[in-house]
């Protein structure tokens, strides 16, 4: 299991995490009603070396579902869903009926009640599956702290077979969310794509920009066409400005530097396979499964793969900015939580760990570093010490801290460190969330405020105060990791995976079906 380390909060890497709560807000109105899908139905394969994680066991004893008397329209129904199952990301066989509906068909009375059970327990799989994900809890890693709440389909089930609402029912399993909806459209083209064969591979060779001619512009046209449907492949071998805007269009759609170049980082994105970027399309789409099946209204999002944060007023957007988030091996941790408070210039409790690797070998190679640094050493209690870094124009956190609860010790917070906010690639904290805006951020949760006015925020700032302000109304956040989502002109966007994350899932998910029963 991968570690989890942190440097901004108290330590708590070791932490096993089996449950966070939703955070409980005013809920917002979302859609139910999905479209029907079509698509070429995929031949996946399993990922190799997938870990062995073990499934729950099925209970030895059959349920009894004798009670329940399914009429041929409800039969006809669960045919389709359990058939057009793939849609949402599953296996092309993971639940299919035809094995039930075939002995539902069968002259022996005997035959058609063991159908109707098959096709009952099939229903139940799919629907947990398609609610709440795959994953067992002993399936998660510790950094992955957002979890499905408990989800038994069957009372809900009965209760829609009786009172003939079935359809209804099985319309409310899906994330009722269009960041799903529209990774369900994305899956159908990329699976069209795979089954057309993808794409070729692009030679490396120097980077190709505007006026350069030869073969590999005729591929490297040809190749943003797979995905691109603007762009007018003529086959030409001269790199004009057309090809130069659909460069520019890909790397945006990679999170790239848009130069309209084809340098090492745009092909390298462009040479993923189309099986890689499908499994990232239903990584994703299985984390949406995670996700309570109402989002507060008012919420910050997190999207810790694109460094983004989002605020939520009313469901609706109202203010965004970059982020930095945790580096390789300093994961920021997916949660969700409640912000409780704002710390307005805040110190810095340096983890122990930190101090170690980092902070006491610059003060070995440099004495006087920490002096310089504003850092202070506190003892404690134990007889041994601790450090931290005052507040001031030094301090690592900024002039804005953002306080929740959680087991990570991770919140989001300033930085006097602005350069990074510059870069397209922009995963380099310990683990916390740096903000590219905090001061709007806090001035925008402490509206409404009586006492933290924004006149108030200021001075307290310039007085260099250490202040906490309670928020008059906690917000959830919620700390996403979104490697592939769909934009407004219908184009799914891919990031890397920078945490081996979509990878990981894949294979956990794989190993449930490769593993004993």
């Amino acid at each position: 299991m991968m570690r989890v380390s942190r440097s901004c909060g108290v330590l708590a890497a070791t932490i096993s995490l089996l449950s966070l709560e939703a955070a409980q807000a005013q809920p917002s109105m979302v859609q139910s009603q999905r479209p029907p899908l079509a698509g070429a139905r995929p031949v996946q394969s399993a990922p190799q070396n997938a870990p062995l994680i073990q499934a729950p066991r099925a209970s030895v004893m059959q349920p009894d579902y004798s009670s329940v008397q399914l009429r041929s329209e409800q039969i006809d129904l669960l045919r389709q869903v359990l058939g057009d199952a793939y849609l949402h990301g599953f296996e092309l066989r993971a639940f299919s009926p035809d094995q039930a509906i075939a002995q539902l068909q069968s002259r022996d009375a005997m035959t058609r009640v063991v159908g109707q059970t098959q096709l009952i327990s099939l229903t139940l799989a799919y629907a947990k599956a398609v609610r709440t994900g795959r994953l067992p809890v002993s399936g998660f890693m510790n950094a992955w702290g957002l979890r499905p709440a408990a989800y038994d389909p069957t009372p809900e089930f009965y209760a829609a077979v009786q009172q003939d609402r079935l359809a209804d029912w099985l319309a409310t399993l899906p994330p009722p969310y269009t960041g799903y909806q529209t990774l369900q459209q994305g899956l159908v083209t990329y699976r069209d794509i795979a089954a057309r064969g993808g794409w070729s591979p692009l030679v490396a060779g120097p980077e190709l920009k505007e006026g350069a001619t030869g073969s590999r512009v005729v591929a490297l046209e040809a190749r943003l066409a797979v995905e691109d449907p603007t762009v007018a492949v003529d086959a030409a071998p001269v790199f004009d400005a057309a090809l130069t805007q659909a460069v520019q269009r890909a790397q945006k759609r990679f999170g790239l530097n848009p130069t309209g170049t084809l340098n090492k980082a745009t092909l390298d994105a462009l040479n993923v396979p189309v099986e890689r970027r499908l499994d990232q399309i239903t990584a994703n789409m299985e984390r949406w499964r995670w996700l309570p099946q109402v989002l507060p209204a008012d919420r910050i999002q997190v999207n810790i793969a694109a460094a983004i944060l989002s605020v939520f007023s009313h469901d609706t957007p109202t203010l965004t900015m970059r982020a930095v988030t945790g580096r390789p091996g300093d994961e920021t941790p997916m949660l969700s939580s409640m912000i409780h408070s704002i710390v307005l210039n805040p110190p810095w409790n340096v983890p122990s760990s930190i101090a170690a690797k980092e902070l006491w070998p610059k003060e070995r190679k440099s004495p006087g570093y920490l002096r310089r640094n504003d850092f202070i050493v506190i003892p404690t209690g134990d007889g041994g010490s601790r450090l931290q870094q005052k507040a001031g124009p030094k301090a690592a956190l900024g002039q804005v801290k953002f306080d929740f609860n959680n087991p990570y010790g991770v919140y989001l917070h300033d930085t006097p460190s602005r350069s990074k906010f510059d870069s397209f690639s922009r995963l380099a904290s310990h683990g916390c969330v740096r903000l590219q805006k905090p001061i709007e951020l806090a001035k925008a949760l402490l509206a409404g405020d009586a006492t933290w006015t924004p006149e108030k925020i200021d001075a307290t700032l310039a007085s260099g105060d250490t202040v906490r302000a309670k928020l008059p109304q906690q917000i959830a956040v919620f700390l996403l990791y979104w490697t592939a989502y769909v934009t407004p002109d219908g184009q799914v966007n891919f990031r890397d995976d920078p945490y081996g994350w979509d990878r990981e899932l894949v294979q956990r998910i794989a190993a449930l079906r490769s593993g004993p029963a």
